[in-house]
């Protein structure tokens, strides 16, 4: 049977799409995993504190590799000046600031050393995965879908603020310099995503567009809901390390006796 004109698919109203994004978040963002619960309570281990900041160190060393990759593609001269800023707030300038550097601040705060971090060794293969299909779709898939990827930012204000306030109440690292990219983030996140929300509300203007920015915001938010499950996996139940992956004694700094918890 085939659809009459009448039956054909209509899209939603600006509010009503935007309303179906957000949606999407409040179901199937990462802030609702168990292993945020633990971190965020002050119920991880040292040695699960450090497997994070290894693995999500993963996850921020490439977000600027993506956002170059989005860039490549944009013929609107535009659209290339307003994203521009994201590869900037990561990657920082030559020698100074950048979202990855303040990250690699926190490793050392936690006991690792910064250069094994930055090595990427110990990376769980389900975090490669995971962080390297999404470099992929940003690279490949329509514009629209590569920013409406990128909406998990919506969300990602509320978890940022409840981390930092988790993390200085039950650890010991937690601190102003090594909580410096989140606090960061309080203000550079809601910049980029006030952009990508409007880009994507005003190109999602039929109703096969707003279902493939919907699927994306979806793969966006399965991609880092598979990172914690592959650290929950490894390091808290069942606790079977993957080979290869980080043992819990490489990359520690001379004051590896430290307790972070």
């Amino acid at each position: 049977m085939t659809k009459t004109s009448d039956s054909v698919d209509r899209p939603l109203g600006r509010e009503a799409f935007e309303a179906r994004l957000r949606a999407i978040g409040d179901e199937r963002y990462h802030d609702k995993h168990p292993f945020h619960a633990m971190l965020h309570n002050g119920g991880c281990t040292p040695m699960q504190v450090r497997a994070w900041v290894i693995n999500r160190y993963y996850y921020q060393s490439r977000i600027p590799m993506k956002d170059a990759a989005f860039m490549s593609r944009c013929a609107d001269p535009d659209l290339r000046r307003m994203w521009r800023s994201r590869i900037e707030d990561h990657d920082g300038g030559v020698e100074e600031g950048g979202g990855i550097r303040r990250w690699l601040k926190l490793a050392e705060a936690v006991g690792l050393d910064p250069h094994y971090v930055a090595s990427e060794r110990g990376i769980l293969p389900a975090t490669t995965f995971a962080v390297d299909a999404y470099v992929r779709f940003v690279r490949d898939m329509p514009l629209l879908d590569a920013v409406a990827s990128s909406l998990t930012e919506l969300f990602a204000p509320k978890i940022h603020s409840e981390r930092i306030e988790g993390l200085l109440k039950h650890y010991d690292f937690a601190n102003d310099a090594s909580l410096s990219y989140f606090r960061k983030r309080l203000t550079e996140a809601p910049k980029d995503v006030a952009f990508g929300l409007r880009y994507v509300l005003d190109t999602a203007t039929t109703a096969e567009r707003q279902a493939a920015a919907a699927a994306a915001l979806t793969f966006k938010t399965n991609v880092l809901w598979a990172q914690l499950d592959a650290l929950h996996s490894a390091y808290v139940e069942p606790g079977r390390i993957p080979p290869g992956a980080w043992n819990g004694t490489e990359g520690l700094l001379d004051v590896q006796a430290r307790d972070v918890a």
